[in-house]
């Protein structure tokens, strides 16, 4: 007679809840990144901000375009640099970031399907009259059905009390 030995997975590890925020220079990324802030203070949970660099269309020159890439990813260093201070003082909390280069709503996707511990990604309206803006419009309409995560969008018209508030 044989046996079955009996075998378990190992345990899960203890993963801390994420907030993921797209840094752009729109007034909208301040809000969310100021709401994931404060909800990852008071839930034990840690911000994941994401920049994306999309590229340049039409021909440019090799060293043209290679110049412009490395200007705007030092941009793009000193942007992070700067929110991850702000949300340091904010919160307490020391966010992990990213550059890509690519399309915003696919580098989301991909981002999101490589750090399985963000659990929101938080975005924030517009406040024009042109609508939402062009990141909610597409990965919480055309692509909602692609994202592995809630998404949470947060009006950008609210005060920083208000947004303390809710979160």
């Amino acid at each position: 007679m044989t046996s079955i030995e009996e075998t378990s997975a190992p345990p899960p590890r203890e993963a801390r809840r994420k907030f993921m925020v797209v840094v752009d220079s729109t007034p909208e990324c301040l809000t969310a990144l100021r709401y994931a802030a404060r909800r990852a203070e008071h839930t034990r949970g840690g911000v994941a901000m994401l920049y994306v660099i999309e590229p340049e269309d039409g021909q440019i020159w090799r060293s043209v375009g290679e110049r412009m890439r490395q200007e705007a990813r030092a941009q793009a260093e000193k942007r992070l640099g700067t929110l991850a201070a702000e949300v340091q003082a904010l919160a307490g909390i020391t966010p992990e970031f990213a550059i890509r280069e690519g399309r915003p709503a696919e580098e989301i996707l991909a981002y999101l399907g490589e750090d399985h511990d963000i659990s929101i990604l938080v975005l924030a309206a517009g406040v024009g009259g042109e609508g939402p803006g062009p990141l909610v419009s597409t990965l919480a309409g055309q692509m909602s059905g692609r994202m592995p995560v809630p998404i949470t969008v947060v009006p950008g018209s609210l005060s920083l009390a208000q947004i303390d508030a809710l979160s």
